[in-house]
């Protein structure tokens, strides 16, 4: 296969991507039938980590518009940026400090959201960080930042409010996963991971609280137009380590991401518009692909042909003819 073909393939799975996506107006119609969504929404107060950027942002102002109390969080280091940040109806919203990797912490800080509200009816567990990376480089201590707050820290959040629910016998817990959770990608391996794992802990969260009336569900984005990409980790002395065997492998991947990123309809706003959609349904799903591009890639996973996806999608990835250094 030539060069030329391959990046005919890096085309394709990019013409893909954008058929997949449609402008939001047309969203809202696409989803607007069979949502079952009822007419009149209870205010709900909100608990919403790694809310001062992205979707975390967008959460934070569509439930303000919607009438619910916010408690959006943030690491000390950043918890000013809500100073400067506009959001509507200011008066139902409160900052939190709280590290989701300070696991230590999460059950002080659940009694002292408990004993200021009175009450949790909503956990949305935003807060994440990616890391870019092939496997070889990654470093047991990376590996651990990684899960530690993709997946352990809101598993420690998530029990630290559980006995309130349980106790009370409602409540929703809504966790932002990806679509990294159904399929894996170069580079991102450790982030993949991270997001399997919180995909199976959920699921199996989902039948575990179905007794006691608290709902369970995971949110897949696909690709999503912002600036999110360029806010990656990678590990000590990546760039020397670049240079060795997987050079292609980052200099492909970073700019097809960036393209999918910059050409995707789906933003920050739409995400959040869908996932707070949610406490208006009468039946919650356990799973929401909140971008179009996420169902298509949901159906690829499910009905393309065992056999042939992974080829597939391995002929799809940009330049891999270059990829093994000579």
């Amino acid at each position: 296969m030539t060069e030329t073909k391959t990046s005919n393939h890096a085309s394709l799975l990019i013409s893909i991507h954008r058929i997949a996506v449609v402008p939001i107006s047309n969203q809202k119609l696409l989803f607007s039938v069979g949502e079952n969504v009822e007419t009149s929404t209870k205010h709900k107060t909100i608990l919403i980590t790694g809310a001062t950027t992205g979707i975390g942002l967008a959460l934070v102002r569509e439930a303000l518009y919607n009438g619910h109390v916010v408690i959006g969080t943030a690491r000390e280091s950043s918890i000013s940026r809500f100073d400067n940040i506009q959001l509507p109806h200011r008066e139902r919203f409160h900052p939190l400090v709280l590290d989701i990797a300070d696991i230590e912490s999460h059950e002080r800080i659940a009694a002292a959201v408990l004993s200021k509200h009175g009450h949790l009816d909503v956990l949305i567990n935003n807060a994440g960080i990616s890391y870019r990376a092939v496997v070889e480089h990654m470093t047991e201590q990376d590996e651990l930042r990684q899960l530690r707050v993709n997946y352990l820290g809101p598993m420690s959040l998530t029990r630290s409010f559980l006995p309130y629910m349980r106790e009370h016998g409602r409540g929703h817990i809504i966790t932002i996963s990806s679509v990294s959770g159904m399929m894996a990608m170069p580079t991102m391996s450790s982030y993949s991971a991270s997001k399997f794992a919180i995909e199976g802990a959920m699921e199996a969260l989902y039948y575990e609280m179905k007794p006691w009336n608290i709902n369970v569900t995971l949110v897949q984005p696909g690709f999503v137009n912002s600036d999110s990409f360029r806010n990656v980790y990678y590990p000590v002395d990546i760039e020397a380590k670049k240079k060795v065997a997987y050079a292609n492998y980052y200099s492909s991947m970073s700019k097809f991401i960036e393209r999918l990123m910059n050409n995707a309809y789906a933003t920050p706003e739409s995400v959040a518009r869908k996932v707070i959609g949610l406490l208006r349904r009468k039946r919650i799903p356990i799973r929401l692909q909140p971008t179009l591009d996420a169902i298509v890639f949901l159906t690829l996973r499910r009905f393309f042909p065992r056999r042939l996806y992974h080829p597939f999608l391995y002929r799809m990835l940009p330049g891999v003819k270059s990829w093994r250094n000579k």
